[in-house]
């Protein structure tokens, strides 16, 4: 399908307004994929709140120009799959993970987080990372870690007491 001068800019426009909004970049080769595989992949990407699109290579690179996956234009190549995140830095890597376990046909080629390229070999590593949730629960309970301990520290003493009280109690009901 040939594409005329208004139709590029537009892809162009569009894909690079998603990369300035998005935090996490990753790039697949899709040879091989059946329609109905892509649309399955397409499908979970929409669940998960990942933006898809494929792409020419020439349009990827000129739209991530000035945006912080400009990294990683050398590493457009072939035909690729681009996934795009704007909320869940490891949204992507998790989708094109797991997809890539089911289809030995997909193949993650580069990933990008804030503005650093990393190899498809440490997609376990931004797989891994929590959600913003998570994140966001760990910290809390980190940070609620000291003042429970705090508390149970004060409370040791009254309970200790209280404690030999009721055993007193019981020695002298048993007597």
């Amino acid at each position: 399908m040939t594409l005329n001068l208004a139709d590029k800019q537009a892809i162009v426009a569009e894909v690079s307004q998603i990369a300035r909004q998005a935090i996490s970049f990753v790039a697949a080769d899709y040879r091989g994929l059946t329609v109905p595989e892509m649309t399955q992949l397409r499908k979970e990407a929409r669940s998960a709140g990942v933006y898809l699109r494929v792409v020419r290579n020439t349009l990827a690179r000129r739209a991530v120009e000035g945006t912080s996956f400009e990294c990683i234009q050398s590493s457009l190549v072939g035909p690729l799959i681009l996934a795009f995140a704007e909320h869940e830095p490891s949204a992507p890597a998790k989708l094109f993970k797991q997809y890539a376990k089911d289809n030995a046909k997909f193949e993650v080629k580069v990933l990008s987080v804030g503005g650093q390229v990393y190899s498809a070999t440490q997609i376990d590593a931004v797989a891994s990372l929590p959600t913003r949730d998570e994140a966001l629960s760990k910290l809390m309970s980190a940070m609620q870690a000291p003042i429970t301990k705090l508390v149970r520290t004060f409370v040791a003493p009254q309970e200790k007491l209280v404690r030999t009280l009721a055993a007193v109690r019981d020695q002298k009901q048993s007597a």
